[in-house]
């Protein structure tokens, strides 16, 4: 417990942690949506998309700049969000497939251009490598601050168009039907995969962060048929998550702390899915205990009053 006081009394500690709890949670919140439009691929193709425009990001810069990183992530997500529509709007290509194609493209052209810089003698100064698989220690204050505004807008904007989101999420057709924008609503969501994607992918990199997406609305989604309810449990476990990763990181010896968040996260998806109340597989085992008891009860009932009608 000491160990742990005094790594929290480290200021670069604290970055990472409050970093880290930011974009469990905003990820927990944004994938809640993203779930239940059954598109779990959703974040990992953006996630893989946004490696081509940190890359090019830093050959127009020549810089290691966090914001143009942003810059260069988001417009590369935006391009393939539209990209994934258009395929499936103008063929016979169904949405999965459309991900394959949209995320083995950009993804191939990142890692191309990734060795391009690294070949080009700034790779080890640019430090771009680190967006595969994350680096939080990396985070700084600014980082840190960036994280929260866009944080804010999520969480913003998820709670402003709550009931639209819901509709659109259970009964589109309906939602349309009522006049509601439904294209532009399904844009507007890809858009905000694709902040929580742009945020998350310094700390957890672009192969681990649909991970961090999904799996805490998977894990929230067995303890409740609410969805006010799964939507904060997800944020709650993805920033939970967040600080169990930054914090046994910190106690270990050169320990990641992204991917140890998306192993806390699969942690509490487990538990979930043993000792989540009625849909959890413990509960589902005492309740059919229960039914056969009843069912032997009224066996035994059933048989003791034949006997004695018999008698």
């Amino acid at each position: 417990m000491q160990t742990w006081l005094l790594m929290i009394q480290d200021p670069n500690t604290q970055w990472i942690l409050l970093g880290s709890i930011l974009l469990g949670l905003s990820s927990g919140v944004i994938g809640s949506f993203a779930y239940l439009r059954k598109q779990s691929l959703m974040g990992d193709a953006l996630s893989h998309a946004a490696l081509p425009g940190v890359c090019i990001a830093f050959m127009l810069t020549g810089a290691k700049s966090i914001l143009f990183f942003l810059v260069g992530a988001a417009a590369a997500g935006i391009l393939a969000t539209f990209g994934i529509g258009y395929i499936t709007r103008h063929s016979r290509i169904k949405q999965d497939t459309a991900l394959a194609i949209i995320l083995t493209v950009f993804f191939g052209f990142g890692i191309v251009l990734l060795t391009q810089i690294q070949h080009s003698g700034a790779g080890n100064q640019s430090g771009i490598d680190k967006f595969l698989f994350g680096q939080a220690a990396s985070m700084v204050y600014a980082d840190v601050v960036i994280m929260m505004a866009i944080c804010a807008l999520l969480l913003g904007v998820c709670t402003l168009l709550f009931k639209e989101f819901k509709l659109l999420s259970f009964d589109p057709g309906f939602a349309r039907g009522m006049g509601y924008p439904v294209a532009f609503l399904e844009q507007l969501i890809m858009f905000l995969i694709v902040v929580a994607v742009v945020v998350g992918i310094q700390a957890v990199g672009v192969v681990l962060m649909a991970a961090l997406l999904i799996t805490p609305a998977v894990s929230a989604r067995y303890w409740t048929e609410k969805l006010g309810v799964m939507v904060i449990l997800a944020g709650a476990f993805g920033a939970l998550s967040g600080l169990i990763g930054t914090f046994v990181s910190a106690s270990g010896n050169n320990l990641p702390t992204g991917p140890l968040s998306v192993l806390s996260a699969t942690a509490l998806f487990v538990l979930s899915v043993v000792f989540a109340p009625r849909r959890g597989a413990l509960s589902k085992m005492l309740i059919r205990m229960a039914a056969k008891k009843q069912v032997s009860r009224e066996e035994t009932a059933s048989q003791l009053k034949q006997k004695e009608e018999v008698a």
